[in-house]
């Protein structure tokens, strides 16, 4: 199923965007924590939230005290078919070049703490690649078969004290740059 180019749109926004990202990684949040988290401030932090409610990106959970709310992501369908509006298509590849740099930032600042951390951990965690030779639908079978993977682990350490959340960014993208011919 697509992702609804309205919440395409609101999503593709550099704070909104990590507003998700903080929320999907993390866990529900209130605005002051992820404004905290984000280096921005509260009153930016609450308005984009409230656009992405507005949207259906995001809900209020409940939880908070006083005047915080606590907010959480909602399910949303992978963003990887647009409509064929341009704008839609534009948007779609901001967030992906957005996801981009942000994995390399993060990747970026594990290299930079690694040698702090247990030599187990030094040994797993890290860059990888595979290469594989598939058809289109085959790619999409084995996304399907790793996102799969992954919703299995999502929670297996829960209660572990040795356990640490851990982001995994997978790219699948063709060797080759230029697009195949197509046959008529």
């Amino acid at each position: 199923m697509p992702l609804p180019d309205v919440v395409l749109a609101a999503i593709a926004h550099p704070l909104r965007s990590r507003l998700v990202t903080a929320l999907r990684h993390g866990g529900p949040s209130t605005a002051t924590a992820l404004a905290r988290a984000l280096g921005t401030n509260s009153g930016a932090t609450s308005y984009h939230l409230r656009r992405l409610e507005e949207v259906g990106a995001v809900a209020e959970v409940g939880g908070g005290s006083g005047r915080e709310r606590v907010w959480a992501t909602v399910e949303l369908p992978t963003p990887q078919e647009v409509g064929d509006s341009v704008d839609s298509a534009a948007a779609l590849q901001w967030l992906e070049r957005d996801y981009v740099q942000h994995a390399a930032e993060q990747t970026d600042r594990w290299l930079d703490a690694s040698p702090r951390w247990p030599a187990a951990w030094r040994r797993e965690a890290g860059t990888r690649d595979a290469m594989v030779l598939v058809t289109a639908e085959q790619l999409g079978a084995l996304r399907t078969e790793l996102a799969d993977l992954f919703g299995r682990y999502r929670r297996v350490g829960q209660g572990n004290p040795n356990a640490k959340r851990v982001v995994v960014y997978t790219t699948a993208v063709p060797l080759e740059s230029a697009a195949p011919q197509t046959r008529r």
